[in-house]
């Protein structure tokens, strides 16, 4: 409906603010201060970053209720995989926000952003250019598996801080004798990285090559 249309625009449109804003902020710091613009990012751009990724849940939500016809799955990994390194692992330990490596991660994550959602706000219009279509699904294809090694080095160098801090290990009294240890949970969870890793990318192909069939016939009709 046009409603329903006119809301996800608006929706596109606020992130594709965002996500510009975080884009062009940490070009113009690095243009202006170099390499020392790299250790304070996340001082700098963090809580854009984290609104801009809480919006987000929305998508999961308008797939749910049937205004986005995307897949669910590959995007809720997506999305989740975003939460969990930006709020538990990077927000929680104030020392690995300073590593370059945080730098690296937003810079991936804003460079596909800033075009998918360009992509989405034109598509909400009806309109829809073959080279921009060609850069929406084709960029994220190498940028994926390359944001998904940052999210793991990240996670790598937090181990050290989780260890020696014990944020969010729980140690349970008697008689329940049972504790979690939040470094182990990490480490799984570095596994299920990269298995989801190898479960988007067929699928990251696959739309690839439906919406840019989809974008040739359109072009041929216009």
């Amino acid at each position: 409906s046009f409603t329903m249309n006119t809301y996800l625009f608006v929706y596109d449109l606020m992130q594709f603010c965002g996500h510009s804003w975080i884009f062009t902020n940490m070009i113009i710091r690095f243009m202006s201060f170099g390499k020392d613009s790299l250790a304070d990012t996340f001082y700098s751009i963090g809580l854009v970053m984290r609104l801009c990724q809480l919006l987000s849940i929305l998508e999961i939500l308008h797939i749910l209720i049937g205004i986005d016809k995307s897949r669910l799955f590959p995007r809720f990994l997506q999305i989740a995989e975003r939460i969990i390194v930006l709020f538990v692992v990077i927000n929680s330990q104030e020392e690995v926000q300073a590593k370059y490596v945080v730098c690296v991660l937003f810079f991936l994550w804003n460079l596909l952003d800033v075009v998918r959602y360009t992509y989405n706000m034109l598509a909400r219009m009806g309109i829809y250019y073959l080279p921009l279509t060609w850069l929406n699904f084709s960029l994220c294809i190498p940028l994926y598996p390359l944001s998904v090694l940052a999210k793991a080095f990240a996670i790598c160098v937090s181990l050290p801080y989780f260890e020696s801090f014990g944020t969010y290990s729980i140690k349970l009294p008697f008689p329940f004798a049972f504790s979690i240890y939040f470094p182990y949970v990490l480490k799984m969870y570095l596994l299920v990285l990269f298995i989801g890793m190898c479960f988007i990318i067929p699928n990251l192909f696959s739309e690839r090559k439906a919406h840019l069939r989809t974008g040739n016939i359109k072009k041929k009709r216009s």
